[in-house]
């Protein structure tokens, strides 16, 4: 499973072999079953995690038991709840599999001590956070400024696999709908 992580890292910057196996030397390969958590709410969270195989979701439970997802993540993706990570306070939220999955985990102080002596690391970390901060950037802004079935299209526009891989109920949880208001809205669309 480290091929796989090695040919993201590769795809993204140029990393010596020496570098790649600094990196290999402090992951651990985590496999998860369909429902299995990551993390729950009230750990705290001290990895950095990229998603080799699978599909998970992060999400917190209100009062009333509903859930509310925040981000799904898929193969070569990363997921994990940063403010925990980075404060050391319990984890708000919980990320378990939507489906049989594997991850690759590397301990937030290995991590932090890799992007000190690897700069195509920091480099690569550096552009992840950019990225993630635009991408929840335009989330909020889809959440508080479109309609239900505006938030679906652009849903299927920009994750198309997410449609065929997560349940519907799921799907209607991450746009703040009801299952009811998503099947409404499916069957308008066809």
């Amino acid at each position: 499973m480290f091929e796989l992580f090695e040919k993201y890292l590769r795809s993204k910057a140029a990393f010596t072999a020496e570098e790649m196996q600094q990196i290999e030397a402090v992951t651990t390969i985590k496999r998860l079953r369909k429902r299995q958590f990551l993390l729950q709410e009230g750990e705290v969270w001290t990895y950095n995690a990229f998603v080799s195989k699978g599909c998970l979701r992060t999400y917190s439970v209100d009062t009333k038991g509903a859930e509310h997802i925040l981000t799904f993540a898929v193969e070569n993706w990363w997921i994990g709840d940063l403010q925990s990570l980075a404060s050391g306070l319990p984890a708000r939220f919980n990320i378990d599999a939507i489906e049989d999955s594997v991850v690759l985990l590397i301990r937030k102080e290995e991590f932090d001590r890799l992007c000190q002596v690897i700069p195509a690391l920091q480099q690569l970390v550096n552009a992840l956070l950019h990225r993630s901060f635009l991408a929840q950037q335009n989330r909020i802004h889809t959440t508080i400024s479109h309609s239900a079935e505006e938030k679906y299209r652009l849903f299927l526009q920009n994750f198309p696999e997410f449609a065929r891989r997560i349940p519907q109920h799921m799907v209607a949880s991450y746009l703040g709908m009801t299952t009811e208001t998503l099947s409404r809205i499916r069957r308008n669309l066809v």
